[in-house]
């Protein structure tokens, strides 16, 4: 038993066991699509979901309940059972040999509500909630998911998953967590069967061919200016909460132009793409910045048909480009049009492009030069995620990088539905950058 120790609060951790399928699987070798297997994408997420207490659930232990719906839910997704190989030109692939993922239960000596508002991002704590099993963080030939069970003394608990990037996304992850939610409560089987069949979606074309512009992959010098500023060792992690009056602020400052079509996502990524902009302050406002949106393509009209139950990544990030001076100088209602930009790139020869992309330029990263990438999950239900202790009081991604924020809903203590946005800025531009943000949805006059 491993134990540690921070803040006042103990947590007692099992030695990491493996969950293998509950069932015989086959023993197979499957590749992931040109999508799946970018630079950009081989790293692993945390996500985190806390409990209360349900009196109604009196005796039943969620780690035990968990372990076994998992175990259940590996037989339908077994290649998260397997690992990741790499072959010719880097080609990942999962080799479906059910070695099983990575559990880990655990006990601490607190109460949930003693945590606070330590449970929202960027949550100190989650190296307790979620704890780094050594030699598990990689990419190939590691678990592709690791999941901790921490029982708290009220009753209540918390449930910590890291995820393999180039195995799902957050829409593909929830699919998984829900069908082993159906299994918890009895399920013969998940409601939505999962479809893998990444040979025949996202993928390349014969010949590929670029046709369309991706300034998210532009290769662009890195000036130690700008490679300073973003030293991830240096950065520190905070979290700014948007409010529904915080929203209004925003929204009043755009133009009646924009009104009726901005949504709820454009007016706080275009708020806090401008207040980072200020807070990092280019030396040079010719600068060129960029504004990454993730964008999820199931379902989307004129977008390829991709199958229910697909729970590979499906989605592009189109950035959009402008000097950072006139960014700076210029009203709200200009970094909304940046953002309805990235955005408007999406179509179906879009994402053809960006697979060939891939192909022919030897899946490259993304652009970390003055490059912010923003992931909206508040639709995607993390906090909705019911194993019959009810939905959780935070469920999402607790996490930024020096490039990517993830947008999660939460209720505050006021009762208000908004949205909590983690971010990592250099010390010097944290103070600067809260106090943009204050400024900016404070201001209730109309900005044209």
């Amino acid at each position: 038993m491993v134990i540690s120790s921070t803040f006042g609060f103990t947590v007692h951790r099992r030695e990491p066991e493996l969950v293998v399928p509950a069932r015989p699987t086959p023993r197979e070798m499957k590749k992931l699509s040109d999508i799946d297997d970018q630079e950009g994408l081989r790293f692993q997420i945390p996500v985190v979901l806390f409990y209360k207490n349900n009196p109604s659930m009196k005796g039943k232990d969620p780690v035990g309940v968990i372990r076994e719906g998992l175990a259940k839910t590996l037989v339908y997704y077994y290649p998260f059972a397997g690992r990741i190989m790499e072959g010719d030109n880097r080609k990942l692939m999962v080799y479906c040999n059910g070695q099983g993922v990575l559990f880990i239960e655990a006990d601490t000596n607190i109460k949930i509500k003693q945590l606070g508002d330590n449970i929202l991002p960027p949550c100190p704590f989650m190296g307790e909630f979620l704890h780094e099993v050594p030699g598990s963080g990689g990419i190939i030939g590691c678990p592709l998911l690791l999941i901790q069970v921490t029982r708290f003394m009220c009753g209540g608990f918390a449930l910590g998953i890291r995820f393999n990037h180039t195995m799902t996304d957050g829409y593909g992850l929830i699919q998984f967590i829900n069908a082993i939610t159906e299994f918890v409560k009895d399920a013969s089987a998940p409601s939505i069967i999962p479809v893998w069949q990444r040979e025949q979606y996202l993928n390349a074309r014969s010949p590929p061919r670029i046709t369309c512009t991706h300034n998210e992959f532009e290769q662009i010098p890195q000036y130690k200016s700008s490679s300073d500023i973003m030293d991830s060792d240096n950065l520190i992690r905070t979290a700014i909460f948007f409010s529904p009056k915080d929203i209004q602020a925003l929204r009043n400052q755009v133009s009646s132009e924009n009104f009726l079509r901005c949504s709820r996502f454009d007016l706080i990524t275009a708020c806090l793409l401008k207040c980072r902009t200020i807070a990092l302050n280019p030396a040079d406002p010719d600068e060129m910045v960029r504004i990454s949106i993730l964008i999820n393509v199931r379902g989307k009209q004129g977008m390829p048909d991709i199958p229910t139950g697909y729970y590979g990544n499906a989605f592009i990030y189109p950035a959009a480009v402008s000097k950072a001076g006139i960014l700076c100088s210029s009203p709200l209602s200009y970094a909304v049009h940046l953002v309805q930009n990235a955005k408007a790139q999406m179509s179906d020869e879009y994402i053809k492009s960006l697979a060939d992309l891939m192909v022919i330029k030897k899946r490259p990263k993304y652009t970390t030069t003055w490059n912010f990438i923003v992931s909206d999950l508040t639709r995607i239900g993390f906090d909705k995620v019911d194993f019959g202790w009810e939905n959780p009081v935070y469920g999402g991604i607790p996490w930024a990088t020096p490039v990517i924020s993830f947008y999660n809903n939460f209720k505050n203590s006021k009762g208000e539905d908004g949205v909590v946005v983690p971010i990592c800025l250099p010390p010097l531009a944290v103070e600067k950058f809260q106090y943009e943000v204050k400024k900016m949805t404070s201001e209730s006059v109309c900005t044209l």
